[in-house]
């Protein structure tokens, strides 16, 4: 199961490799501006998949290297991030084909097998803090498929013309909900992991970027939503800290309560 997880692992950048070299049909990019849509994000964002690729990598290779189990679901752990990343590297695959309705599933399912292997990591006891190390890569891969996966589901509308393409700006508020939702309660979920958070946010500025100079209609609305997200995002991000924070001081001053009171 280790070697499968370092195979999944390298998989990815190899897919993207061939897919930026057109082995599978035009890349993500010019996907992207054949079917624009008021949720997607600047070019320059998508370049946060090489920090994740990097390291997705180095998990694979530490969980490789270790001996001893780190949670109880440590194999469920390995299959969910094994099957993670290769529907990662296939959606590559389907998205370039342009077969948008298999691609869309793909992502769902990604996020899914990702941001689940998140949570376990997430809700483990791990004194030392090595798993929340762990959540790192995970927690960065989860946090930008919560965004991308909403972004797909608008390029596929628009693709096949599901909804009004004149007039988005509707339905890409309720896609704008639907999201805020899953982030808000994924990040209390690892609470505020910043990993998760900083995929999340990379993903918004990036929207924002793009929507601030786009004349479709309802982009300046779609770009203050996004800016809007942003900065709720990460006041969140910084009370979950902050309260886990003191949780900890507590504990600490209960243990040293106890030592005092009982100090054999």
């Amino acid at each position: 199961m280790k070697v499968l997880l370092l195979l999944a692992a390298l998989a990815m950048p190899m897919v993207a490799l061939f897919t930026q070299l057109g082995w599978f049909g035009p890349d993500s990019a010019t996907l992207s501006d054949r079917y624009p849509t008021l949720l997607v994000a600047a070019g320059y964002a998508f370049a946060i998949w090489s920090v994740i690729f990097v390291l997705d990598l180095g998990f694979s290779v530490w969980q490789a290297l270790r001996r001893r189990p780190a949670l109880r679901e440590q194999k469920a752990l390995r299959i969910l991030t094994i099957v993670g990343f290769g529907l990662t590297a296939s959606w590559m695959i389907v998205f370039s084909a342009q077969l948008f309705w298999l691609a869309l599933i793909i992502i769902w399912a990604a996020l899914g097998c990702v941001l689940y292997g998140c949570l376990l990591m997430a809700r483990a006891e791990d004194p030392r803090g090595h798993l929340w190390l762990g959540l790192l890569p995970l927690g960065l891969h989860a946090g930008w498929l919560s965004l991308a996966v909403f972004l797909n589901t608008a390029q596929v509308a628009v693709a096949y013309k599901l909804l009004p393409v004149g007039d988005m700006l509707p339905w890409s508020l309720i896609l704008w909900a639907a999201a805020a939702l899953l982030l808000f309660w994924a990040n209390a979920k690892l609470h505020g992991h910043p990993a998760y958070g900083m995929g999340v946010l990379w993903g918004l500025v990036g929207v924002y970027v793009e929507q601030s100079r786009s004349r479709l209609a309802g982009a300046d609305v779609s770009a203050a939503v996004a800016l809007g997200l942003a900065g709720l995002l990460l006041a969140q991000t910084v009370f979950l800290l902050w309260r886990a924070h003191q949780q900890e001081q507590r504990r600490i001053r209960g243990e040293n309560h106890a030592l005092v009171a009982d100090p054999y």
